[in-house]
């Protein structure tokens, strides 16, 4: 069988019992599986076992479930509440001040946790309400809320970047310190269009009212004081990797760690608050797991007929430059993240493209914060966009679904724009890393 038909059979087989709506994980093992015994026979399943084993077997996959925990434990000690709250009083009486704050607190609340479905869930609770009550234009507050969560695939730390260094074998540290700048740019994009849009047209954003103002600037430091705690303990996390003091997994576990305590102090740790944490991580990271072993066990048996081969030269033979081909590679992946979820993606694609771009001559790391800014439109993008459908979940009864859909276009287009910043200008996620080497 040629490994051309041995393409369009896995894939177009893969295809059609997701648009039936088998699982994902599912689709890909029974793949991997019928494909493996039917082109090299029973021992094809010691082969795809190996494989697995090698991939979960890596000591920073433990970092993941360290982050789905502190994240879990962040979202239960009501950090957010107390951070939109101070946030909110700052704004003062600036022109959409409201909903830039809310976007400043989606920045530090991706640098706490990394998580976007809880990041975009605890935006919907908190901060919806009141950009609703102010006056707010629905529409711009739930683009907001939408693109704000979805900074936690770009601001470390990611569990993005994480599944992606490990999948093609990149540092994870040097993907942490990549992406600050890219994640600030796509932050700074969203808040001057807000600022732009409300300077405008006043009426989408109308300032605090003047009774809702702290009355002082020591009253504005008071209202820090309750996150401050676990602002240091994210904060510590964090540097402990970009200054090379520990590694991702050993200042994850130390997250964990310091986040309870900083629960603790706050007088919000408890059992049953311990006991929802683990479960969601539990949750998560079994899904996580499960996709992670279809998606490699499939690749594994379509690398051993030749197809990873087949797809680079198919590629790098396109009478294209290289950066067409990788403007071509995005343009795939924005398709895939209109049906797929990112790990899926990454697991299926990154063996593939990546020694690819390695032959055209870019950096891993440089192309991982591409991959990772590609999945953060696919959080948007219909008819998948996950962000919609966390924030349907907790917005009130008459905000829809496509109402929803229609407020994230200009977020997407901003989305598209910082991709092509990057890609254009490689330095800026090259210069960190450069300067810790």
């Amino acid at each position: 069988m040629s490994v051309e038909l041995i393409t369009l059979l896995m894939f177009g087989s893969m295809a059609l019992l997701l648009a039936i709506g088998l699982p994902l994980a599912v689709v890909t093992g029974l793949i991997a599986v019928v494909f493996g015994l039917a082109l090299f026979g029973p021992g094809s399943l010691q082969l795809l076992a190996s494989r697995i084993y090698s991939f979960i077997n890596e000591f920073v996959l433990l970092s993941v479930p360290m982050f789905i925990l502190m994240a879990s434990l962040l979202e239960r000690s009501g950090v957010a509440k107390d951070l939109f709250d101070a946030m909110r009083i700052w704004a003062g009486g600036l022109r959409g001040g409201l909903a830039i704050q809310t976007m400043v607190v989606a920045v530090i609340m991706a640098a706490m946790t990394g998580i976007i479905g809880g990041e975009v869930v605890l935006l919907g609770l908190v901060a919806l309400p009141q950009l609703l009550r102010l006056g707010y234009d629905k529409r711009l507050a739930i683009g907001t809320i939408c693109a704000g969560g979805s900074l936690g695939s770009m601001i470390p730390p990611s569990v993005v970047l994480v599944i992606y260094g490990l999948t093609v074998n990149v540092s994870i540290g040097d993907l942490f310190t990549a992406a600050v700048i890219p994640g600030l740019l796509l932050a700074g994009l969203y808040i001057g269009y807000i600022y732009l849009r409300c300077s405008l047209d006043p009426k989408l954003g109308p300032p605090l009212p003047v009774a809702e103002r702290a009355p002082s600037f020591r009253a504005k430091l008071s209202l820090l004081k309750g996150i401050a705690l676990p602002l240091l303990v994210a904060g510590s996390m964090l540097g402990t990797i970009y200054t090379g003091i520990a590694s991702v997994t050993e200042a994850a576990g130390m997250g964990v760690v310091g986040t309870a305590v900083a629960a603790a102090v706050r007088g919000e740790f408890s059992w049953r608050m311990l006991r929802g944490a683990l479960q969601q991580t539990m949750e998560t990271c079994g899904v996580l797991l499960w996709v992670s072993f279809g998606a490699t066990a499939m690749i594994g048996v379509y690398n051993l007929a030749g197809g990873a081969e087949f797809v680079k030269a198919a590629i790098t033979g396109l009478p294209l430059p290289p950066i067409a081909i990788v403007l071509l590679m995005m343009l795939i992946l924005i398709l895939l993240g209109m049906v797929m979820d990112w790990i899926g993606i990454c697991l299926l694609t990154m063996p593939i493209f990546v020694p690819i771009v390695v032959a055209l001559g870019y950096d891993p790391v440089w192309f991982g914060i591409l991959f990772c800014m590609n999945m953060q439109v696919s959080y948007l993008t219909p008819p998948f966009g996950p962000a919609a459908f966390y924030l349907k979940g907790v917005a009130p009864p008459d905000i829809t679904l496509n109402e929803i859909f229609a407020s994230m276009w200009p977020f997407i287009a901003l989305q598209c724009l910082g991709l092509l910043v990057v890609l254009w200008y490689p330095q800026l996620v090259l210069w960190l890393p450069s300067l810790g080497n």
